[in-house]
Formats: structure tokens, C-alpha cells, sequence
């Protein structure tokens, strides 16, 4: 017997899932329950019906796990805010989560065999500073009362919150929300950036306007032992220590030498291109490519009068195929967005011939599947390291060294 929306069902809760949810079963259903944690008993409510499985949130815990803690958010609640996942999974308890959908995502869409997967000793890393207070850029929704908020999950829904607790402490203290009395008449939304040189800016968003209205329009931030300007609305590490963290881990694994040469793909305000470009010298050679306008601004002001480094403007799958650049390449940086590098891109990444990619990926099936069409090329998965850079939400961030088997 099927059943409905807005229906209770008593479930024994199963294995995590990508996305935030645990797996169960009932009458055959397969069910993706929310708040919840494996081998609990809870009694859950059905948020969506879809042929061949259902959605739902747990809205009872009848027999709790050892690893569930009291959400330390108030909207962090079914039919609340949908941005943090796990607030009610103790923080250890988070990292083994994040490293279980890797591991799953490794075997179901890599295809990797068990062994090999042991062999990479799959965990996620935290980072310094605790699971609250990290966040260093929030956008905000505004709802019809022209009032600040965050979406609830899979919904476009905005939910007036007093504070969010994962946003930076200087973000916090802003009168941008609701408790504030702030309101954001003809806004979409309010983006917020605290960045790690201590500057805040404020900034409306409307039909794809971005208005500055504290601060400025750009912010500088400090890593990988330099000074960056970056246009607020540009694309940044959200987690103060992820820059570093991540630049430090590609360079470990690629180890780069003097007068080698290397391509950083999506490479936006340039990153990695200039520690790439710091470690391979004045007689090697680094050629970063991104399509976003703001990155590529970014990356032609810090690292413009840096001897070496080439910027090409344009969509990596188009460099590729148009050969705007060509090898031969020695190292490659892969950073693409949640959709991941694709099967085109590997396949000419691959077949330039460098010795070794560092790739980062916020998204693990994505990952999983690049992961796969490396295999497919001859390549294999030598080395990977996972990051706890979005405390309290299912989002697990990745870094793996591949090369030509």
C-alpha cells in the first residue's frame, strides 16, 4: 500500500545518502529520511512522492542513535531552514557520514573495487575553528515581507531567522536579518562576505545587480603566503582555513620542481595558479583558465606581474577542444564546479600527457564519476584526502591525485 504526503510512517532508519538523508524502507518503498541517523527508530512525515521512492522528514525520534545531539539552531528543524543537514549528528559522527557517501560513491559510480578503496584510507579532516561561526559568505533570501532569510529544503520558500549560527562572527553581528528590523524592499536577495583580512561588505542583489551598500566592491583576502583582491561577488573559499588548507594539499601531492609546466582549470581569482607559479619559478610556466568574468579580473590583478603565468579567458571545455592552450604539460589543476570536470575534459586533460592532476571537488559523485573516465583513459586514483569545509551540512569537499597507471 503506497502512501501520501503529509502522511506518518514508522521507519527503521538505514545507511546514509548522498544528500543529507538516511535510506529506509517501508512496504517496499524506498524513502530518503532527513534528520535522521542510522539505525534509528523515528517516525517520519512524507515531504514529496516520486515514482519509485519517496522523501520525508523525521519528525519523532522513537529510538535515538548514540551520535544525535540537540541541534544547537533553532531552524534547523523539519520544514525549517534547509541549509545545515547535520546539525543533529555529533561532529565526529559528521566526518564518518561525509567519509561512508565518499566511500559509496567510490564503488557505485567510480567503480572502484573494495581493495583499492581501502587503500586510500577514506576520512574526512575537519578544519580549525569548530562547526559554528565558519561561514565567511552568506546570501540571504528575501521574502514577500521584504525580509531576510533562508530557504527551506528543495523549496524557494524563505524563512525569517533571527541568526544563522554557521555565518562568520562578524557576519552575524550585521543588521541585515529580520531581529534587526532591517528590511530589503525590491531586493532578491542580501549577500554578506566577512573577509579573513577583516573587512565586511553588505551588497542587494535584483535582477542579476549586485549593489554595494556597506563596504566595498571588492575584499582582500590572505593565503598561500599572498595578498588577494577579489570582487565580492567572486568566488572564494567560504571556510577561513580552506584556501590554505587546499593549496598546501595540491602542492603536496603534485610536487611541483622548478622549470616545470602546469595548467590550473577553473582557475578563477588564481589561486592555485600562484602557488603553482611560486614553486615551478621564472623558467617554468603556468596557464590558468576560467570563463567567469569576475575570476578572470581577479586573477589579471593578482598575478598580472607574475613572470610565467599565462590567463586565458574562456570555458575550459572550449580552451580544450579549441587548443587555446596545448601541451605539453607537466601538472594539472582540475577545480570545477559541482557538476564536475565532465568526460570531454578528462579525456583531453589525459591525453596532453601531464604526470600528474591534482583535482578538487566539492561534489563526490561528480568526482566519482571524472574518477571513473580517468580509469577508462588508463589513469588511476593514487592518493585522496577529504575536508569538513561546510560544517553541519552533508557537503564534504575532496582532493585527489591522479595519475597514468
Amino acid at each position: 500500500m503506497n502512501v501520501e504526503e503529509a502522511e506518518q510512517v514508522e521507519l527503521t532508519v538505514g545507511a546514509v545518502a548522498p544528500g543529507g538523508h538516511c535510506v529506509a524502507r517501508h512496504n517496499g518503498q524506498v524513502i530518503f529520511v532527513r534528520h535522521a541517523l542510522p539505525g534509528e527508530r523515528v517516525l517520519a512525515e512524507i515531504t514529496e512522492v516520486h515514482t519509485g521512492f519517496l522523501r520525508a522528514d523525521a519528525v519523532r525520534v522513537i529510538e535515538a542513535s548514540p551520535d544525535r545531539v540537540e541541534p544547537p539552531c533553532p531552524y534547523a528543524r523539519p520544514g525549517l531552514c534547509g541549509g545545515c543537514d547535520l546539525q543533529h549528528v555529533a561532529p565526529e559522527a559528521q566526518l564518518r557520514w561525509k567519509a561512508d557517501v565518499v566511500r559509496e560513491q567510490l564503488v557505485r559510480l567510480a567503480r572502484l573495487p573494495e581493495p583499492e578503496i581501502d587503500a586510500l584510507g577514506v576520512r574526512v579532516e575537519a578544519l580549525p575553528g569548530g562547526t559554528l561561526g565558519w561561514r565567511s559568505r552568506v546570501r540571504y533570501a528575501v521574502d514577500a515581507a521584504d525580509r531576510a532569510g533562508l530557504l527551506k529544503h528543495r523549496s524557494h520558500e524563505v524563512v525569517p531567522v533571527q541568526r544563522c549560527l554557521i555565518a562568520h562572527p562578524a557576519i552575524q553581528e550585521l543588521p541585515v536579518l529580520s531581529g534587526s528590523g532591517a528590511r530589503w524592499p525590491q531586493a532578491e536577495a542580501v549577500s554578506t562576505v566577512a573577509s579573513s583580512t577583516g573587512e565586511v561588505t553588505v551588497s542587494t542583489l535584483a535582477d542579476g545587480t549586485a549593489t554595494v551598500v556597506q563596504g566595498q566592491d571588492e575584499v582582500h583576502e590572505e593565503a598561500a603566503g599572498r595578498r588577494w583582491q577579489v570582487p565580492a561577488e567572486a568566488f572564494w573559499q567560504v571556510h577561513p582555513a580552506a584556501a590554505d588548507t587546499l593549496t598546501e594539499t595540491v602542492l603536496t601531492m603534485l610536487a611541483p620542481v622548478e622549470g616545470e609546466r602546469a595548467w590550473d582549470l577553473y582557475g578563477g581569482a588564481g589561486l592555485f595558479a600562484g602557488a603553482l607559479a611560486d614553486r615551478v619559478g621564472p623558467t617554468g610556466r603556468v596557464t590558468l583558465v576560467e570563463s567567469a568574468e569576475q575570476g578572470v579580473t581577479a586573477a589579471r590583478e593578482n598575478l598580472g606581474d607574475t613572470p610565467g603565468v599565462e590567463i586565458v579567458a574562456a570555458r575550459v571545455e572550449t580552451a580544450l577542444a579549441r587548443r587555446r592552450i596545448t601541451g605539453p604539460v607537466d601538472l594539472v589543476v582540475l577545480d570545477p564546479p559541482r557538476t564536475g570536470a565532465g568526460a570531454a575534459v578528462v579525456r583531453a586533460v589525459t591525453g596532453a600527457g601531464p604526470r600528474a592532476v591534482a583535482y578538487v571537488a566539492c561534489d563526490p559523485a561528480a568526482f566519482a564519476r571524472d574518477v571513473r573516465t580517468f580509469g577508462e583513459q588508463g589513469w588511476r586514483l593514487a592518493a585522496l584526502r577529504g575536508f569538513d569545509l561546510f560544517p553541519m551540512t552533508q557537503h564534504v569537499e575532496l582532493v585527489g591525485l591522479l595519475t597514468p597507471a
